[in-house]
């Protein structure tokens, strides 16, 4: 798959590069969403929308489970594409669907060994370029951030992360939290939950520990996948932004779209370099 890199503004990006690199590394932090962000879109030809998803096509929690997610997901997905819909009816409508999914894994007997199964499966990488990626931040000691409304939760991309041994103490996980009994089975999820449509009420500010490592760090590099990622930032007071999207599919379909809400859009699935070369830029 071929890809390019679309930039909307080169002068204005120039002058946000510009501020971030006066202001020094120290000054930075990077938020990005996971699946599809950090991780590849498709992998062996096959495209992999979330770890999730290979949970109900692989059958993991057998053909009961699989059935009534994927009919959930041909439910509400299409309110979630749709952009005739309005805001607010679609927020609701994402409440409904993963509240009903998260009730779906806990009567099936969601058991933190299913998410290794899933792990250890290899049907999920990281994007290609990631190793220099989490080099840089690692070596540079600069926070990423990861938002992410998983529908397998914060341990997923956990277990992931130390599979691949790119699980760093600069890196801080915001997710859904699952609450597991003595034998490892998903009893209970924590509220409140994190969804597509509700990134940018998920403050910073609510999770202190890992607020008071960036509440400096008032330049941020921005990475998602979806329209709605750029919320992420939301409440938090920064001073420079850059945000990158990966619109990994439908490009002509959607790029115009993508264009107005990133600075920088890299389609085809495209590997990290962009960001990587950014990255150097700023830690020269």
């Amino acid at each position: 798959m071929a890809s390019s890199v679309f930039i909307k503004d080169p002068a204005g990006l120039e002058k946000a590069k510009k501020a971030i690199k006066k202001d020094g590394i120290a000054n930075l932090h990077v938020l990005a969403d996971f699946d599809q962000t950090l991780t590849q879109a498709f992998v062996s030809g096959k495209i992999v929308p979330s770890l999730l998803s290979i949970m109900y096509n692989e059958g993991y929690l057998g053909p009961d489970y699989s059935e009534k997610a994927k009919a959930l997901h041909s439910k509400y997905y299409k309110t979630e594409m749709d952009p005739e819909v309005p805001r607010e009816v679609k927020k609701k409508a994402m409440e409904e669907w993963w509240n009903l999914h998260f009730e779906l894994l806990i009567k099936s007997k969601l058991n933190k060994k299913d998410i290794e199964s899933i792990i250890k499966s290899g049907k999920v990488k990281l994007r290609e370029g990631s190793d220099i990626f989490f080099s840089i931040l690692k070596e540079s000691d600069i926070p990423l951030v990861i938002m992410s409304s998983s529908g397998l939760g914060g341990e997923a991309i956990e277990d992931l992360l130390k599979e691949e041994g790119k699980r760093f103490s600069n890196t801080h996980i915001i997710s859904n939290t699952f609450n597991w009994d003595s034998n490892g089975s998903a009893i209970s999820i924590e509220r409140p939950i994190i969804h597509a449509m509700n990134k940018g009420e998920t403050s910073l500010k609510n999770f202190p520990e890992i607020y008071n490592k960036v509440k400096n760090r008032k330049n941020v590099l921005l990475l998602g996948n979806g329209p709605d990622d750029v919320d992420m930032v939301e409440g938090f007071d920064y001073s420079s932004l850059v945000k990158i999207g990966f619109l990994n599919e439908k490009v002509e379909e959607h790029l115009e779209d993508y264009k107005r809400l990133y600075d920088v859009v890299i389609t085809g699935d495209g590997p990290m370099d962009y960001v990587n070369e950014l990255l150097k830029e700023w830690c020269e």
